[in-house]
């Protein structure tokens, strides 16, 4: 059985007030809280068991390797990968991306080839292609939503031409909501010989994935989002892509030897690790994935559902309010304007006094606000430890904004 109140009792901060008021979480599309056990796990690791890692060889050195390195093996479970050695750690989606721009697409892209890109992309996986556009002369090309916010698979399909060199979409869109067929998109792809980038940042925190079923050649997670630390992620690399990649960030760890005149790099995947890494995040990530494995992401994905439909019905009732993005099968994920309403600023500080934490902005999504005709939006994204009384809550600190501007 899912039990939401002992899941709750497993955040610690869940339980302070917040300007007099209970708080009521619904910023998880920009970072989730943390667990306990994930808490403890950091503790722990800084108070008794921290050392660097890989090339020492005292105990303690041991001991963080081999927890560290237990999480590689945790990622590729979680994401259905066929080896941990598919896995590359890192700070998050962000530099898994630009991992793959740099060490990847960089060396192999011509002026003139292109990078399909939907219209609904977080700027993590809009600028690193920028990049390429600036410097190498690459073509951007944009593939639009519809009404509902449905990104159709063939659309995509159909967007790929001859100096297409790479299709990179998101799973599920942190504005919207929308949950994006990437399996569909990836076997049209390999159909006309290109690889797939997936941007898993917020798929992988609200349905099971698995990349063997979908097939895609990268997809990149993010810690922070999976209810672990900031500055922890990785980004999945099928065996393929990895033998093409070249390293973009050098140093320690991602070599074998350096002279003065040669260097030899370290096997993939530490080939793409330089440097000491964040190691006590990454332990702690793998203790997050943990806690999600135990209670299990179908039962997660069902919770959120039903957390949808709830809020799906609640909000249909407020006629003055206009949400963004109404595919059926959406995530928890609602972006709102208010008729009349000032900026999304003011809504959300509206709601902050009701003790109530959404986001308010862009949301790091510019050419989809372009694509929608608003410069902004309020959003309030669910989590696997919200509640029904949680939406109610939302609905009667909307209801005095309303009147409020009203």
């Amino acid at each position: 059985m899912y039990d939401v109140a002992k899941i709750r009792s497993d955040f610690p901060i869940l339980s302070r007030e917040v300007n007099n008021k209970p708080l009521v979480y619904l910023d998880n599309g920009a970072s989730a809280q943390k667990p306990q056990v994930v808490i403890d796990a950091i503790t722990r690791s800084y108070s008794h068991e921290y050392a660097n890692v890989h090339r020492g060889l005292h105990y303690l050195s041991n001991l963080a390797t081999d927890q560290y390195e237990a999480v590689r093996g945790k990622i590729a479970k979680f994401l259905g990968a066929a080896s941990e050695d598919e896995i590359v750690l890192n700070s998050g989606t962000t530099e898994g991306i630009n991992m793959v721009a740099y060490g990847w697409a960089m060396p192999r892209f011509e002026a003139g080839d292109e990078i399909v890109l939907s219209v609904m992309e977080h700027h993590a996986n809009i600028v690193p292609w920028h990049f390429l556009r600036e410097r190498q002369g690459v073509v951007l090309k944009w593939v639009d939503v519809d009404a509902s916010g449905a990104l159709d698979p063939q659309a995509v399909i159909d967007a790929i031409g001859p100096k297409t060199k790479l299709v990179a979409v998101t799973q599920c869109s942190n504005v919207l909501g929308t949950v994006v067929d990437v399996k569909a998109i990836t076997q049209g792809a390999h159909a006309k010989g290109v690889p797939v980038l997936v941007d898993g940042s917020q798929g992988a925190v609200h349905m099971p994935v698995n990349v063997a079923d979908i097939g895609c050649d990268f997809y990149a997670i993010t810690g922070h989002k999976l209810y672990g630390p900031s500055g922890s992620g990785a980004i999945y690399v099928k065996s393929e892509r990895m033998a093409e990649m070249q390293p973009f960030l050098g140093g320690g760890d991602m070599i074998k030897d350096v002279s003065k005149n040669a260097v030899t790099y370290n096997d993939p995947p530490m080939k793409f690790e330089a440097g000491t890494p964040g190691i006590v995040q990454t332990i702690g990530f793998g203790v997050a994935l943990d806690y999600l494995m135990e209670l299990g992401m179908d039962n997660v994905a069902a919770h959120e559902a039903a957390l949808r439909d709830y809020t799906i019905g609640k909000l249909g009732g407020l006629n003055w309010l206009q949400v963004q993005g109404s595919t059926p099968d959406k995530a928890a994920i609602f972006s709102f304007t208010l008729d009349g309403a000032g900026h999304a600023h003011d809504i959300s500080t509206i709601l902050d006094k009701k003790g109530i934490a959404v986001r308010a902005g862009h949301h790091c999504a510019g050419p989809l606000m372009e694509h929608l005709g608003v410069t902004a939006t309020t959003r309030a994204s669910f989590g696997l430890y919200n509640t029904t009384d949680e939406v109610d809550a939302l609905v009667d600190a909307l209801e005095l904004a309303h009147d409020l501007f009203g």
